[in-house]
């Protein structure tokens, strides 16, 4: 039974340390999970499983702000930050660097029950199905991340030669493992969520920290609109809001606490809506927060001028305000929030791209509606105007001004930026001034792929990494 870990290990050890064999054997006073409880008790460890950090991706998109201080000293999110393409951020990133850590530890533990669970005790075959259909659509979601993150965007004309990610499926110490093409790795987490949807994804899963079928159906929509297959994203973005088309009404939030949200003195926490109940969730996973920390992340005032006016969403999250030399917008709320799993306002935003992309004759009408139902949640009424749309351009610029806004602090807006950049046509540089310079990133800059960890590229384990990136 060495393939099986004791629960409380160090998981990530897996392949990306030097492992004794001792973590083959259990040690006195753990248990070896065997029952279906056992292993589905993995899936309730939000902070081994249920998290999805992604800190330079927000610091490179300006979408977290760093402080003066942070600035002046050279670090790894000072160089993403200040767009400092002379960095070499291969010799930067020499610590345990979250996202690749976090990520292949929640594989790890999703490989555990793909593995086990059929064997599971005092469960029913259905059961044990619905349990190995939740680690698969996590899994999936891992490896979606991972290669939006450490690899070159998805281009069909590039796909199958360039790298993407180590793909392990194993749970087993010394598991062999090939560091995949981008293309093979895209094949996997398609295949991996339709086999979950395939084996029983429940319609209403067991708790908000388990995928429902929704998320298996939105988890496909976002990869297939990242492969700019537009008509299978909109099939499945269907398909979900057949699941869930809930959206909540942050004008009526804004409401409620309108006295305390408009007193420019008053930076007071207020419980944040976008938690386990949050009628938006498909599937509630953390995002850059971990569970000791209930705090959502200020952003710089640049960032904040990007939010539509009378955003009240917006305005229920974040104030201006300035501690010595830093002036910022402040965050408001507590609580933990769904940064890293899949909501029905990501849908709205996947179909309303579909259907501006797939749109006959410039009517993009559809493609508004679709848009303008997300932000008559959102907008103040006095200020609200239905989009509108004459040209292609203008229909993705409207839809992804909202995307990014809403989906903020998530892997989405910079998975975004890339696919964009890929095309072409509507790449864009990104520009800020600080301290009376200006700063630009180019849409064909290095930066947009992050560098692997030093841990990972030194102890690969049984298997081999190249880096993605020259620095």
């Amino acid at each position: 039974m060495n393939k099986i870990l004791y629960f409380g290990a160090a998981l990530v050890c897996l392949l990306f340390s030097s492992c004794n064999d001792y973590l083959n054997i259990a040690p006195k006073g753990n248990k070896i999970p065997t029952t279906l409880a056992d292993f589905e008790a993995l899936l309730r460890d939000q902070y081994t499983i249920g998290r999805t950090p992604v800190t330079n991706a927000l610091y490179l998109l300006n979408d977290v702000y760093l402080t003066n201080s942070q600035v002046n000293t050279p670090s790894l999110s000072r160089a993403n930050y200040m767009w400092d393409e002379s960095a070499d951020r291969i010799v930067l990133n020499n610590s345990d660097e979250g996202t690749y850590y976090v990520l292949y530890g929640a594989i790890s533990s999703c490989n555990l029950i793909v593995e086990n669970v059929p064997t599971a005790t005092e469960a029913t075959d259905a059961e044990r199905n619905e349990v190995i259909a939740y680690a698969k659509v996590i899994r999936a979601l891992c490896y979606d991340v991972l290669v939006n993150y450490y690899a070159d965007t998805y281009d069909a004309a590039t796909a199958a030669e360039k790298r993407s990610v180590p793909l392990i499926t194993s749970a087993e110490i010394d598991a062999p493992y090939t560091q995949v093409s981008i293309q093979d790795m895209y094949d996997f987490i398609i295949q991996d969520v339709k086999e979950a949807i395939e084996m029983g994804l429940p319609a209403k899963s067991m708790t908000a920290i388990h995928p429902n079928l929704g998320a298996g159906y939105a988890l496909l929509a976002r990869v297939y609109l990242q492969m700019q297959n537009y008509s299978e994203a909109l099939r499945y973005a269907n398909l979900a809001l057949e699941q869930n088309d809930q959206l909540y009404d942050w004008n009526a939030f804004y409401e409620e606490h309108k006295t305390a949200l408009d007193d420019p003195d008053n930076y007071d926490k207020i419980a944040t809506p976008m938690q386990y109940d949050y009628v938006e969730n498909y599937y509630l996973r953390l995002g850059e927060q971990s569970v000791y920390d209930s705090y959502e992340k200020n952003i710089p005032v640049e960032r904040a001028a990007r939010f539509e006016e009378g955003d009240a969403r917006f305005l229920s999250r974040w104030k201006l305000k300035t501690d010595n030399n830093d002036t910022y917008y402040k965050a408001l709320e507590s609580g933990y929030f769904n940064h890293g799993g899949l909501t029905t306002c990501e849908v709205y935003l996947i179909k309303a791209e579909c259907q501006a992309r797939l749109a006959e004759g410039n009517d993009y009408s559809e493609a508004m509606n679709t848009l303008n139902a997300v932000r008559i949640t959102r907008i103040r009424s006095e200020v609200y105007c239905p989009a509108e749309a004459s040209t292609l351009e203008e229909a993705l610029s409207l839809i992804r001004r909202t995307k990014d806004n809403e989906l903020i602090f998530s892997i989405v807006p910079f998975a975004d930026a890339r696919r964009y950049n890929q095309e072409g046509t509507y790449a864009r540089t990104l520009t800020k001034t600080y301290e009376g310079q200006e700063y630009s990133l180019s849409p064909t800059s290095h930066l947009w792929t992050m560098p692997f960890p030093a841990g990972a590229l030194n102890n690969p384990g049984n298997g081999t990494i190249e880096q993605n990136v020259t620095k």
